[in-house]
């Protein structure tokens, strides 16, 4: 890998399935698998069992189920939750494996650094959805889940065509994780104490306090 522009690639492609996850897991295990199958992606070997039918068919099932979830206000972040412990570490492990029969120091690096661009893509996005849901309108939450598809999808499209503007990109996107998790968190942090205020406002008054 001492050819400058296969270095890129392969950044690009590691950094790509790592921030992809942390949107659409099986969204990128099946699309990449199927990609490499075509021919359009050279995945190394450590990476080839994506195209294996077994592994295609169990991520187009989740694919399946999770675009369905996704589009049910309420019900996606409850997904958002329980997927979160699965994307994190599955985009690192992407991210490490990714490099091929590279150095297995350079190989956990780029897998804790995978794991933590996933972690702050799949936070951003949970914070996100549950501020969304904060609406009764379902259009927002559809459309939030229709960008979301259409960003992995130009996603791979820039990784594989042009990896130094996904890169770049990918920059500009980390940054404005930085500056956007804090105020998720505080929006957070203020809805659940609503809610605990919410409920025990109606535990005083299901048992009001004797005189």
């Amino acid at each position: 890998m001492s050819d400058p522009g296969s270095v890129v690639q392969a950044v690009a492609l590691a950094a790509g399935l790592a921030w992809a996850s942390g949107l659409r897991l099986y969204l990128v295990l099946f699309l990449a698998g199927l990609l490499s199958h075509l021919g359009y992606l050279q995945l190394p070997e450590s990476l080839k069992l994506l195209e294996h039918p077994l592994v295609m068919g169990a991520s187009g099932l989740l694919l399946l189920a999770e675009t369905v979830a996704d589009k049910v206000p309420g019900f996606d972040s409850f997904w958002d939750s329980l997927q979160t412990f699965v994307r994190i570490p599955a985009g690192g492990l992407l991210a490490a494996f990714s490099l091929g029969t590279a150095d297995p120091a350079l190989m956990l690096a780029a897998g804790l650094v995978g794991g933590t661009i996933t972690a702050g893509t799949a936070l951003s996005k949970a914070g996100g959805r549950l501020a969304i849901n904060t609406s009764p309108e379902p259009l927002s939450n559809w459309t939030a889940s229709l960008g979301e598809e259409a960003a992995v999808l130009g996603g791979f499209w820039l990784m594989l065509t042009h990896p130094w503007v996904f890169l770049g990109l990918l920059a500009l996107f980390l940054l404005l994780v930085v500056w956007l998790l804090p105020k998720l968190w505080r929006f957070l942090r203020a809805m659940i104490g609503r809610i605990a205020a919410f409920f025990r406002a109606g535990g005083s008054d299901a048992n009001p306090p004797r005189v």
